[in-house]
């Protein structure tokens, strides 16, 4: 089971992956994980972010911090666990910006960590930024960002059994168990 959760900055979406993986865990058993992207010795407000992000999460999740080798991460999952991934516009960056790996070995990892999770019975939920929403940037640079994580976006919500959006606190569904991937 994949889910992919998005939504703009600040609007839930967080909050909401920790719900769905919650339940997840719940009715299937097994160890729940967060998959952290974000490095824990970044800056103050960074650091602050983390510390908050754990203590709403709450007890039960063992946390995994790992920027951009999936792969890596999801070999620490015991097969039939919940893992959250949060989040893919954090990885996304670093993989581009402080790994060794190219665009094409990042969407081959996103790959091969989505069949992986499946092979080991991993309910995997997966968080992201919506930020392609806005104003069309002038830098060549943040396009090339953009996209990447909209390919990074299109190959997970394909490939997810649900997919849902966060407005204002707000989950919306765009796929859901019961419609049949194409």
């Amino acid at each position: 089971m994949i889910a992919f959760v998005s939504g703009g900055a600040r609007s839930g979406k967080s909050t909401h992956g920790e719900a769905l993986a919650r339940r997840w865990q719940t009715e299937r058993g097994g160890k729940r994980y967060y998959l952290a992207t974000a490095r824990s010795g970044g800056d103050a407000e960074m650091q602050s972010r983390v510390e908050r992000h754990r203590c709403s999460r709450g007890e039960g999740w063992i946390t995994l911090e790992e920027p951009f080798d999936l792969l890596a991460a999801l070999d620490r999952v015991a097969p039939g666990s919940t893992l959250l991934l949060d989040c893919l516009t954090l990885w996304a960056s670093q993989l581009l910006y402080a790994s060794p790996l190219d665009e094409a070995q990042g969407i081959a990892m996103v790959k091969r960590a989505l069949a992986e999770a499946r092979q080991r019975d991993v309910a995997l939920v997966i968080v992201s930024n919506d930020v392609n929403e806005g104003m069309p940037p002038d830098d060549d640079e943040v396009w090339r960002y953009l996209a990447f994580l909209q390919r990074v976006h299109c190959l997970v919500a394909h490939e997810a059994d649900e997919v849902e959006q966060v407005v204002a606190g707000l989950p919306r569904s765009w796929k859901s168990q019961g419609h049949l991937r194409s």
